[in-house]
């Protein structure tokens, strides 16, 4: 199981930090992956990392001021998110699935997302 936090009010042009604290150890052969949702759209892919080999992959809209790592000693995924924009706004959901993807349909044990606001 997958849960999400550290979400919050942010301005544009600042930072925050997601966490995914994972239940359990994911195996070798997933990736964790970020997505958002903005109310009204689809769930969109953000960022994902291989849980085995620490690859990490980006959404263009966020390539350059996003990073994704992973805490092995406290078995979490953290996301940073720099250089914030007011189209960052969205709930943010962390799940496990399929390695190199970016489609939310192969990934799943979706916990309960963290909302992020920027004012403009």
């Amino acid at each position: 199981q997958l849960q999400a936090s550290g979400g919050g009010l942010a301005q544009a042009g600042g930072s925050l930090r997601l966490s995914c604290a994972i239940s359990g150890r994911p195996s070798r052969a997933y990736a964790i992956g970020w997505f958002r949702q903005a109310p009204g759209k689809e769930r969109d892919f953000v960022s994902a990392v291989n849980w085995d080999d620490g690859y990490t992959y980006y959404a263009d809209s966020v390539k350059g001021r996003t990073t994704i790592s992973i805490d092995y000693a406290k078995n979490t995924v953290n996301l940073q998110m720099n250089s914030l924009k007011p189209e960052d706004t969205a709930v943010y959901y962390c799940a496990v699935g399929r390695r190199y993807s970016n489609n939310p349909a192969a990934f799943g044990a979706w916990g309960r997302g963290t909302l992020v606001t920027v004012s403009s």
